[in-house]
């Protein structure tokens, strides 16, 4: 018997979409299967289950964003700039049209009530990003003053990843980011 073959990334890019756009509980095997053009029998091989596919497809996203800050945060002109910039892509990001908020933050949500292995590993992936936040502001500040900074950025990027979708929103968010964080040397 010949094993299929197929690009796993590519498999794995098709269900990031699947998932972010309904979550794991709304993404039915038949929409797995439709989404990832692989037999059901491929998938259970590959992946273990749906719920494995799933972690692979968070650990893919979780990765992806913490290239995306670190390359933003390594070519900007201080650690400050890079934040700031990345709060503005986020606002960007919010208010396009087909927005979808953070994947991550959206399978914390979805999975809340459950506290299972898969919100844990969501919020594990979120951890990460703070502890990356920290790490960097960690070369301008002290420990203490790091960790609080990284977890007053974690609830910035919560608050615009929730608050979604409002074209007027943009400036409004960049005042209410002013207001919370004004430590950050944002441009005039």
């Amino acid at each position: 018997m010949t094993k299929s073959r197929f690009d796993r990334n590519e498999v794995i890019d098709k269900a990031i979409e699947l998932f972010w756009k309904n979550g794991f509980t709304a993404s039915s095997m038949q929409q797995v299967v439709k989404t990832t053009g692989l037999k059901p029998g491929s998938i259970y091989l590959a992946f273990g289950n749906k719920e494995g596919l799933f972690r692979e497809a968070l650990e893919s996203y979780a990765k992806k964003s913490i290239a995306y800050i670190r390359n933003l945060l390594d070519t900007a002109p201080s650690i400050g700039d890079g934040i700031c910039a990345l709060f503005e892509a986020f606002i960007k990001d919010s208010t396009r049209n087909n927005y979808n908020s953070c994947f991550l933050i959206k399978t914390r949500l979805e999975l809340a009530a459950e506290r299972g292995e898969l919100h844990d590993y969501a919020s594990a992936k979120l951890d990460e990003v703070e502890a990356l936040f920290k790490s960097y502001l960690e070369r301008e500040y002290d420990n203490n003053i790091s960790q609080q900074r990284a977890a007053s950025i974690m609830l910035h990027i919560f608050g615009i990843r929730v608050y979604g979708y409002q074209q007027d929103s943009a400036d409004r968010m960049r005042k209410e980011l002013r207001e919370g964080l004004p430590w950050l040397p944002w441009p005039a």
